[in-house]
């Protein structure tokens, strides 16, 4: 259990710039005044921690993110084609814990033409086969499905915000990602993978979608009075939205484009 405690913080680190994360206009969201309240604990704790990780995003995973802009879009793009085509097998397998098979034979339709026609992902030829892009379902989601109320609300160091369910929820993703299992447990068509080859696909999505998050993340810093309280509701909608399986535009407090509001 240690060994697993250990391998969520890791990833937690490399995921942490997912909290809040921006695109090149994938969905809108629109200004509101809407609510989403849970119980939180120790909020002045809270406002400490998301002081410390807003400076540590700023001194790290910025800098790296916007070195990352200065390569071609064609490569950019093809990186997360296939970091997302990699990361649907955890979809898939939290499409199957909530009984959304008609999502799950999505899920799999894409996965299966996007790694062959597509060349590994590379590119989404799924699309013009009438399988569009669904959001990632990951196993905090899936407790929600199943009934769990989100707890308490914090903010861990380095992590991010969260919530009980959702803390819960990134341990049980180590159980379910099968890219966890190949590269640590087993040889897949003779051939062994290493653990850091997880590490380097989980960094490379952490920097890929850092680096959509730039303008976005500006936009809402530069415009919310109270930033600690915009990042918990636009976390909060976002994560209810996604349990909900909603395709509505979020409400949030800026007009900024976002792609996906989690850290898992």
């Amino acid at each position: 259990m240690k060994k697993i405690f250990a391998i969520v913080f890791v990833v937690s680190l490399l995921s942490s710039s997912h909290t809040f994360g921006g695109t090149e206009g994938s969905e809108e969201i629109k200004t509101s005044s809407a609510d989403y309240t849970v119980n939180e604990c120790f909020e002045g704790t809270s406002r400490a921690i998301f002081a410390f990780n807003q400076g540590l995003d700023k001194a790290i995973f910025k800098p790296i993110s916007k070195g990352y802009r200065m390569l071609p879009l064609g490569l950019r793009k093809g990186t997360s084609n296939f970091i997302g085509n990699l990361r649907s097998l955890l979809t898939f397998s939290n499409n199957i814990l909530q009984g959304d098979f008609k999502r799950a034979g999505n899920t799999a339709g894409r996965f299966a033409i996007n790694s062959t026609v597509g060349i590994l992902g590379i590119f989404d030829p799924a699309a013009h086969f009438g399988l569009e892009k669904r959001d990632r379902e990951d196993f905090g989601q899936t407790l929600g499905y199943w009934g769990s109320g989100s707890g308490c609300y914090f903010v861990l160091p380095i992590l991010g915000p969260t919530t009980t369910r959702d803390a819960v929820g990134l341990v049980g993703n180590v159980f379910l990602d099968p890219v966890y299992h190949i590269t640590h447990n087993s040889e897949v068509m003779d051939r062994s993978y290493s653990e850091h080859n997880y590490y380097y696909y989980r960094g490379t999505d952490s920097v890929d979608f850092r680096a959509k998050n730039i303008e976005s993340f500006d936009s809402l810093e530069k415009n919310s009075m109270d930033l600690y309280a915009s990042f918990k509701s636009l976390y909060l909608q976002d994560r209810n939205k996604k349990i909900a399986n909603s395709d509505t535009i979020i409400d949030t407090q800026n007009d900024s484009d976002w792609e996906e509001i989690d850290s898992n």
